[in-house]
């Protein structure tokens, strides 16, 4: 049709009625390419939409080399000494803040299949302790409860007894005050288990952390009650926790077999305490450091 049209030629009838069905054939047309520009506008904003809906990736965080550091073959060597049954009885080293006494028999927890100890435990949140003192600016203000506070705190007739752990925490004891960490951590033992709970200030949010995925609403609350208590003792402030978040960590590292709960525990709060996620893998057994020549308390899965 357009080839039949000329600028150069007169109008004729001819040309007249190719031009009108030219016309007519775009006026037909128009309709249909509006409403196709609708549906791709429609379909463009629905996209949109989507998008904006759609989790977002968490952004992929640099991982340190620090916390996956090896023991040395000097450090090796001191932990099969220490190992040996002539050091069964023999007190390795004692810690001086606490006075505990690790023995070659207390070690002997670390060996695979063995549940960690008490003293293991303890001696290891007091050398996370002093990690952060020796470099505040680089670790969060934590505080690291031992393994017989929760025991304490739930003592009496009603399961609750603030009283009976009152002064575990005034100023003098402690150096600071405990309303003045980030996160608080609280070791909690069920028998023949291991789990870890967070005061987790700096968040607003009261964490649970178990390697077997397992809840417990009872502790998040006594701990919730416990943290009331103790700024109304410690500051005289009455303060309402009801716009916490109550979270029972999921995405953590499992546990893969029956007797390694206690070094996942102490991790989740090696981990949690210098502000990283929890970037380690389960491992089949432990072996321990009481210290590396940074002064860093080590266990390691391989």
């Amino acid at each position: 049709m357009l080839d039949s049209l000329s600028l150069n030629r007169g109008v004729d009838v001819p040309s007249v009625v190719v031009y009108k069905q030219l016309l007519e054939s775009v006026e037909r047309r128009t309709p249909k390419l509006e409403h196709l520009h609708s549906q791709i506008e429609f379909n463009v904003s629905k996209l949109s939409l989507f998008e904006s809906l759609r989790p977002q990736k968490k952004p992929v965080k640099v991982v340190p080399d620090e916390p996956f550091v090896a023991l040395r073959k000097e450090e090796m060597a001191e932990v099969e000494q220490g190992f040996s049954s002539a050091n069964r009885r023999r007190v390795l080293v004692t810690h001086e803040n606490s006075n505990i006494e690790i023995t070659g028999e207390m070690l002997q927890c670390l060996r695979p299949r063995a549940w960690l100890n008490d003293e293991v435990i303890n001696v290891y949140f007091e050398l996370l302790k002093e990690r952060e003192k020796r470099e505040p600016q680089k670790f969060l203000k934590c505080h690291f409860f031992n393994t017989f506070f929760y025991k304490k705190l739930i003592g009496g007739k009603s399961n609750y007894d603030y009283k009976s752990v009152r002064r575990w925490t005034t100023q003098k004891k402690l150096g600071y005050s405990l309303i003045e960490c980030d996160k608080i951590f609280v070791p909690i033992h069920k028998e023949i288990h291991w789990c870890l709970a967070v005061i987790n200030k700096a968040e607003e949010k009261l964490q649970y952390l178990d390697s077997l995925k397992g809840r417990d609403t009872q502790v998040m609350n006594r701990l919730a009650k416990y943290y009331v208590d103790e700024v109304k003792d410690k500051c005289g402030k009455d303060i309402n926790l009801s716009s916490w978040k109550l979270e029972y960590v999921e995405d953590l590292p499992e546990q893969e077999n029956g007797f390694d709960c206690g070094v996942f525990m102490i991790k989740y709060a090696d981990f949690y305490s210098r502000g990283l996620d929890l970037c380690f893998q389960a491992g089949t057994h432990a072996i321990f450091s009481i210290e590396n020549s940074q002064g860093d308390p080590k266990i390691e899965s391989d």
